[in-house]
């Protein structure tokens, strides 16, 4: 992988290769771009952030669409109310989220840093609201460029002023998770928040501001770790943004219309356009670049130039290494299908734990202090302690029985047992059985326990006996 600087040393935004590592930032200015993956990026932008702003405003129930209620332990998700016990879903679902990161990070490359990564989707909307404002990129570059006066000024302070009010209200959306949204709102315009709400308001509003208004690509090279490793998931078969050198090389300029072979020269006309797009400043010909972020702007432009000057697109393309050499592709291979049964396999695993999911959890602790007490009545006795978790939005009265050995008997509370929603119940019983029914000295009893009002909340659980084994 290239480590090479995608600037052109004769071109005005040149940077010496030797001191790149010590060199302070040079401002990239990408240059706007259309084309099918600029509209597919555009898409995936508008949509993640159109979910982002507008999911906590949603309602179910009358209860927020998605809430983390951290101070009560509860966490509203479409519909459903979780738990701290239930912390075995959220388990599953990163672990499916990195499967995904790794299935289509073998499958196309850097396609979660193009089109979905929080850095990228940010920094997108900064830079169209920065076009809004200073317009294209040698308006920008004169600006930055031109005097110190009252024009640079103004257009300055307009484009920071709207950055920071988005940024701000990107940290007030971010709180709007954790604390009810609408309650927070009525806060904000009272000015009575709480100190830790409006610690995450500016925190995130300014780290929003800092990250996607000037930072940009130096978070995606030096501060981002997938960067580094992305190349471990990389083989010959790895579909990325690549240029085709031995079309366009040799590279040279040339009017439009000019036969490539007659003239000597490769497809490239060497324009440069795919650096000046590029949201990193690298170029796509000296390689595959851990700098590149899939976003496939030199696609759209490259095709652009080639269509016209009448050459066929898909000089700089998605495409594989295999490819470029001429040997076969082979897109389904077995790191893809082992990805893609795990994560189906995984997937099924938790839509059918959450069609299934009772909100009760019970657990059953066996006092340890003795293995069995015999009673004056000469039955055997053993002590349980109940913990009855309800993980229900309502207040639920159990019913508790049990069965595994003929005759049991329960000496505690078995009906209306009273558990207030999201709370927890000590359960303090003791079962009693004639001796003459063990068999074996543990035996295996089960413990049944089921809402009254709502007959679809119960759960069996197992448990151990222990006592004597008549001869």
């Amino acid at each position: 992988m290239s480590d090479r600087t995608a600037r052109d040393p004769k071109s005005a935004d040149a940077a010496p290769i030797e001191d790149e590592l010590y060199k302070k930032r040079e401002k990239i200015y990408p240059r706007q771009v259309h084309g099918l993956f600029s509209l597919l990026r555009n898409t995936a932008m508008l949509t993640l952030l159109g979910l982002y702003y507008g999911l906590p405003w949603l309602q179910w129930d009358g209860q927020q669409l998605l809430l983390f209620d951290l101070p009560a332990r509860k966490f509203y998700i479409f519909g459903l109310t979780f738990w701290p016990q239930d912390f075995f879903y959220l388990a599953v679902i990163l672990i499916i989220a990195a499967l995904s990161l790794f299935f289509f990070t073998a499958l196309a490359g850097r396609l979660w840093c193009g089109y979905a990564c929080p850095q990228t989707v940010w920094t997108e909307i900064f830079m169209l609201m920065e076009r809004w404002i200073e317009g294209d990129r040698k308006a920008r570059m004169k600006l930055d460029k031109g005097p110190r006066d009252f024009h640079q000024l103004r257009v300055k302070i307009t484009k920071h002023a709207v950055w920071l009010a988005f940024a701000l209200w990107t940290g007030f959306t971010f709180v709007g998770y954790f604390t009810p949204i609408h309650e927070l709102w009525n806060s904000v315009l009272i000015w009575d928040l709480g100190p830790w709400e409006t610690f995450w308001i500016f925190f995130y509003g300014f780290a929003t501001y800092g990250n996607a208004g000037f930072m940009r690509e130096q978070v995606c090279i030096y501060m981002c770790p997938y960067a580094r490793f992305q190349s471990a998931m990389f083989d010959k078969n790895t579909l990325v943004i690549s240029y085709n050198e031995k079309r366009g090389d040799p590279r040279g300029s040339r009017k439009r219309g000019t036969d490539s072979a007659a003239a000597g020269l490769g497809d490239c006309i060497d324009c440069k356009l795919c650096v000046q797009v590029c949201p990193t400043g690298i170029d796509i010909r000296d390689g595959l670049q851990y700098q590149c972020i899939g976003c496939a702007a030199c696609i759209d432009v490259c095709d652009d130039v080639m269509d016209k000057m009448g050459y066929q697109k898909g000089l700089v393309s998605y495409t594989t290494e295999n490819a470029l050499e001429g040997n076969k592709v082979r897109l389904l291979r077995p790191r893809v299908i082992i990805y893609t049964v795990l994560l189906t396999v995984l997937t099924a695993s938790l839509l059918y734990g959450l069609l299934t999911r009772v909100p009760l959890e019970v657990d059953i602790i066996r006092d340890r202090n003795a293995l069995y007490n015999e009673t004056d009545a000469g039955l055997v006795e053993n002590v349980y302690h109940l913990k009855v978790i309800n993980m229900s939005e309502a207040a639920q009265s159990f019913t508790l029985a049990i069965s595994g050995i003929p005759g049991m008997k329960v000496v505690g509370p078995t009906r209306d047992i009273q558990v207030a929603a999201g709370a927890v119940k000590d359960v303090p019983l003791r079962v009693q059985v004639d001796p003459v029914e063990l068999k074996k000295a543990s035996s295996e009893i089960m413990f049944h326990i089921e809402s009254q009002t709502q007959p679809d909340i119960r759960m069996d659980q197992t448990a151990r006996f222990l006592g004597p084994v008549l001869r």
